[in-house]
């Protein structure tokens, strides 16, 4: 099976029957593609649109991502206060309600990132290409404009449709490098007139809104997630992507955007769809961990003490801090869609201690944004509902449902490029972590490299979080096995 000189064909072939399997769609539907072949140019501005081509606007993203769902631009204002803008692109203005890509899209529900290759919720015609926010291209867009005080409080918002154009395609590695003092401006940067002026106001806005969040109890996390690396069309290694600096400031500005949205259609007297993500289930297995810490945590669900905790310890220990991050989002959970009703107290999210919070800011790549977009768009304009309360109710449903097996395909594959990686290192030991203990099994991740298995024997006791030491049995690439057992006496040196 481990052919080295066809490990991206291999890894092609599993993420395509894990789509299948999951009961996604690899391929656009014939009507979809023939939909497509209607579309000659990008949607053009409507004579009431604002135009905002001239400001600053700038896109952060992935160094390889070519679908661009969102810019933004900043400027400083008087007494301290800021403005920020962020430009969502308007895929609804050619992906329509009803038509055989929407229906494909609304099946899907995501795009699906995998090392054996990316399927996207829509044609790369249009997310690459009419509906990004390409560089140097007019676009329209649906925009939140948002005011906030010198304390990083919400003074003001407004959302609107508007014509605007991306001054500079950024990525996030250099930007990072660049606003840590770790590295030159990207060239844009430097060609672009009073941009690295505006993307340092962004900055600083960004860890205002953080500092401000972190204050109310949002977590600090560090997930761990690898990206297969190849030298042609062999596997060569396993890369952790980090966050950094660029990447939180667009995190932080997409938390703002997507509050925005919540509370637009709230305002609006119009349903919205949330994210959230409930307290976690299993709060006394992340007391039981702190303890061990010698930190104390309250019996009930508390965000404000955990950030606390999580804190201290990226502090006292910054190399482990990524493990205990992992087992504390294991045990919290996952998020799930739910629909919002005007008046109503949706649960809102955990981990970001926000209220309202919905998915509005990447349409080209998730449906619930698409979705969102047509709700905005339709209390912008003073339109009914575009779809009923129990249909938006199903799609909250469908919408997590999705996630989840578009969440297990990408696992799956990550898991069989893990296998073809270690299949030559079976009998060797490895330190490990729990990162799942259930009836149906405990997973242990190992750290180097960083990859996630199934412990076959020497479970009994063990719960997340618990260190110990593994020995690798087994691997099979076609279906993402990884097995290791505890407390085994090595059948070679450990090389870990």
């Amino acid at each position: 099976m481990k052919g080295r000189s066809s490990d991206r064909g291999v890894l092609a072939g599993i993420a395509r029957k894990a789509m299948i399997e999951s009961g996604l769609e690899p391929d656009f539907p014939p009507a979809g593609l023939q939909e497509l072949t209607a579309f000659a140019s990008p949607a053009c501005a409507a004579a009431d649109m604002r135009d905002l081509r001239d400001r600053l606007w700038a896109s952060i993203d992935n160094d390889d991502s070519r679908d661009l769902d969102q810019l933004a631009v900043a400027e400083s204002l008087s007494g301290g206060r800021t403005r920020l803008l962020v430009a969502v692109a308007d895929v609804d203005a050619l992906v329509r309600k009803g038509s055989a890509l929407d229906s494909h899209a609304a099946n899907n529900t995501t795009s699906v990132y995998t090392a054996g290759g990316i399927f996207l919720m829509l044609p790369e015609a249009l997310s690459t290409d009419m509906t990004s926010l390409n560089e140097d291209q007019d676009r329209i867009a649906v925009v939140a404009d948002l005011v906030f005080d010198a304390n990083g409080s919400l003074a003001a918002s407004d959302l609107y449709r508007a014509n605007v154009r991306n001054h500079a395609k950024l990525a996030y590695t250099s930007v990072a490098a660049w606003l840590e003092g770790a590295g030159a401006a990207p060239e844009r940067i430097q060609t672009v007139p009073d941009l690295d002026e505006n993307l340092h106001i962004q900055d600083s806005l960004a860890r205002l809104l953080a500092g401000l969040r972190h204050r109310q109890g949002a977590l600090t996390l560090e997930s761990l997630e690898t990206k297969a690396m190849f030298d042609g069309d062999n596997l060569s290694e396993l890369d952790l992507d980090r966050k950094n600096r660029a990447k939180q400031l667009i995190e932080d500005f997409m938390i703002a955007a997507n509050g925005a949205s919540a509370t637009y259609l709230e305002s609006k007297g119009f349903p919205s769809l949330r994210r959230v993500l409930r307290p976690p289930k299993r709060w006394d297995r992340i007391v039981q961990i702190a303890a061990g810490f010698g930190e104390h945590l309250p019996n009930a669900p508390d965000s404000f003490a955990l950030e606390a905790f999580l804190v201290r310890r990226s502090v006292a220990d910054p190399e482990k801090f990524p493990d205990l991050s992992l087992v504390v989002i294991k045990l919290i959970g996952r998020g799930e869609y739910v629909i919002d009703l005007p008046g109503g107290k949706p649960p809102g999210h955990f981990g970001l201690a926000v209220k309202d919070y919905s998915h509005s800011t990447a349409p080209n790549r998730r449906f619930p944004d698409l979705v969102t977009q047509r709700l905005l768009k339709a209390a912008m304009a003073g339109e009914p509902l575009p779809y009923t309360v129990p249909e938006l109710t199903e799609i909250a449903k469908h919408c997590t449902e999705r996630e989840d097996a578009a969440t297990k395909v990408e696992r799956r594959v990550r898991k069989s490029a893990a296998a073809l990686l270690l299949s030559g290192r079976v009998g060797e030991l490895f330190d490990a972590i729990v990162t799942g203990a259930s009836p149906k099994g405990t997973w242990v991740r190992i750290f180097d490299p960083p990859v996630e298995g199934r412990l076959e024997r020497g479970s009994i006791g063990l719960d997340v979080g618990d260190h110990l030491r593994v020995q690798l049995v087994h691997t099979d690439v076609e279906r993402g096995f990884i097995d290791f057992v505890a407390d085994a006496p090595p059948l070679v040196k450990s090389q870990a």
